[in-house]
């Protein structure tokens, strides 16, 4: 069994482009052509090299000695956190743009919940010389400042999504509006991997190369390439899928899906998508989504504005329906003091969406020769306002 997407689009029954016609074109023309692409020797020679010179990578495999300790196993963070903009989000933006640009496209729309992807965005916009819309939901835009500053000075317009939740959701609402009103010059950057076939496959591919890392950079530090757990924060999934793709179908090395529980998955205030939800259909994919009995999205809650997604990509859905992966709700009180002992054990500090993988080291005991690989997706910078709230700093 294969746990990667199969011709049609599909992770098991999940997936698919469920789209309206206005945008049949454009989605046709990348699943036809976004293979071949990226496998062209110019595009794979450009994305590496922006990677290297641009982005920093390859980013540390950082054997974490107090974190270690501390949980009495061994735990490797790789470091996303250091890539240019602060967060892995910028590996599928750089692949995504050049992408773009091979379309003939001249007109760049996204969405953004935490702002990194949007800030992502921004900056290849820039380098490229594209225009820039970026979708944020005004809750967003009002607790992620100083990302919106950084969109606004490199260049990117930022509108504010004011229906709904006034979050991810309703941002990715809006982008999609824009994208069918101008479907022949707009190229759509989704930032994580939901939406139609084929971006969940191309957003996984473009950061397969977090997982690609891993392994010869464990080969190095331990003699295997295989961890016995990848562990990853998962809204949309993209860090997530990233940090697996290299080790989906080799079951000797264990996945752990780390979900915002909010303030509790019964609570009503959650973002728990595998455990709350139910087959359905969002922004032109099948998957698990949080709704009603009448099949109504209910809103989602997480202190992360990077994790409050009703949905999960289909790749995670089939992981956790399959049983391939391992999902752990964790709560704001749980991310918030993973958070501050990460920052103080190791002197890195984290975004709170990353926060919540670290917060799985209280409640789940692993072995003592254990290696275990953290995607460490993202820093803390965005966030810290609202841990000056929370730990009144």
């Amino acid at each position: 069994m294969s746990y990667h997407v199969n011709k049609k689009g599909y992770y098991g029954q999940f997936g698919g482009a469920f789209i309206p016609e206005m945008l049949y074109p454009n989605i046709e023309e990348l699943q036809q052509k976004y293979l071949s692409i990226m496998a062209e020797p110019e595009f794979k020679a450009e994305f590496e090299q922006l990677l290297k010179d641009y982005v920093g990578r390859p980013t540390p495999l950082y054997f974490a000695k107090r974190f270690s300790k501390k949980y009495n196993t061994k735990i490797y963070f790789k470091r996303e956190d250091l890539c240019h903009t602060g967060a892995h989000k910028v590996n599928n933006t750089i692949g995504q743009i050049l992408m773009a640009k091979r379309l003939g496209k001249t007109r760049i729309i996204a969405e953004t919940g935490a702002g990194q992807h949007g800030v992502a965005t921004a900056t290849v916009c820039a380098l490229a010389g594209l225009e820039c819309i970026v979708y944020m939901g005004e809750i967003d835009i009002a607790r992620q400042a100083p990302n919106v500053a950084r969109m606004k000075m490199l260049g990117a317009e930022v509108r504010p999504a004011t229906s709904g939740s006034r979050t991810l959701k309703d941002a990715t609402n809006e982008a999609i509006r824009d994208w069918i009103n101008n479907p022949e010059d707009t190229h759509y950057i989704i930032g994580s991997a939901v939406g139609p076939h084929p971006y969940p496959d191309m957003v996984s591919r473009f950061q397969s190369v977090v997982s690609e890392e891993i392994k010869w950079q464990l080969n190095a530090a331990e003699g295997t390439e295989n961890p016995d757990y990848v562990v990853a924060c998962v809204g949309g999934g993209s860090n997530a899928a990233g940090a697996y793709y290299h080790f989906l179908d080799d079951e000797r090395v264990g996945l752990i899906a780390v979900e915002a529980a909010g303030k509790g998955v019964e609570t009503g205030e959650s973002a728990a998508t595998s455990i709350l939800g139910k087959e359905g259909i969002i922004h032109g994919s099948k998957t698990l989504l949080m709704q009603t009995k009448d099949g109504q999205i209910t809103e989602p809650y997480s202190i992360s504005a990077g994790l409050d997604y009703p949905g999960v990509g289909p790749m995670h859905a089939h992981l956790y329906t399959s049983k391939r992966a391992e999902f752990i709700p964790v709560t704001d009180d749980e991310a918030m003091t993973a958070g501050l002992t990460l920052s103080q054990l190791e002197g890195i500090i984290p975004a709170i969406e990353t926060a919540h993988a670290f917060a799985i080291f209280e409640n789940k005991t692993f072995k003592p020769n254990d290696i275990i690989v953290v995607c460490l997706s993202g820093r803390g910078d965005k966030d810290l306002n609202t841990y000056i709230d929370y730990f009144k700093l």
